[in-house]
C-alpha cells in the first residue's frame, strides 16, 4: 500500500489550478483580441473621404444587427413598461383597499363603543329596576 503525503498532494493540486488558471486565462484573451481586431471597423467612424467605406455585406451586417438590437430592446422595454403599468395599478389598489379597511375597522370600533355604551346603560337599569323591586318587597 502506497501511502501519499499531504503536502505533495496539496502542492499538486495548487500547480494544476495555477495551470488550468493561466490557461483559462490565455484564452480569454484571445477571444478579447479575435472579437477587438474582428469588430473595430464597426465602431470606426462613417467614412469622410480618408477612410474606405464598409463593404455593402458589411454595411448590411450591421443594419441587421441594429434592428436585432431594437427589436430585442423595444420587447424588453414594452414588457417593464406593461409590468411597471401593473405594478403601479396593483399599488392603487393596495392602498385603496387599506383605506377601505381601515374605514371597515374605525366603524366596527365605533359599533363597539355604542354597544358596550348600550350594555352599561341597560345593567344599570336592570339594576335600578331590582333595587326597586326589592324595595317594593321589603315593605
Amino acid at each position: 500500500m502506497n501511502a501519499i503525503r499531504p503536502e505533495k498532494t496539496e502542492s499538486t493540486e495548487t500547480e494544476t489550478v495555477d495551470t488550468n488558471l493561466a490557461a483559462v486565462t490565455e484564452v480569454e484573451a484571445g477571444i478579447r483580441d479575435f472579437v477587438r481586431n474582428d469588430i473595430a471597423y464597426l465602431r470606426r467612424p462613417a467614412a469622410t473621404g480618408a477612410e474606405p467605406a464598409l463593404d455593402p455585406s458589411a454595411e448590411a451586417t450591421v443594419t441587421n444587427v441594429n434592428s436585432l438590437i431594437q427589436r430585442v430592446a423595444g420587447t424588453s422595454l414594452a414588457e417593464i413598461e406593461n409590468l411597471i403599468s401593473e405594478l403601479e395599478s396593483l399599488r392603487d389598489l393596495l392602498h385603496a383597499e387599506g383605506q377601505r379597511v381601515q374605514r371597515e375597522i374605525s366603524g366596527y370600533a365605533q359599533l363597539s363603543q355604542a354597544a358596550m355604551k348600550s350594555t352599561r346603560m341597560i345593567s344599570d337599569n336592570v339594576a335600578q329596576w331590582k333595587r326597586a323591586a326589592d324595595g317594593l318587597r321589603n315593605s
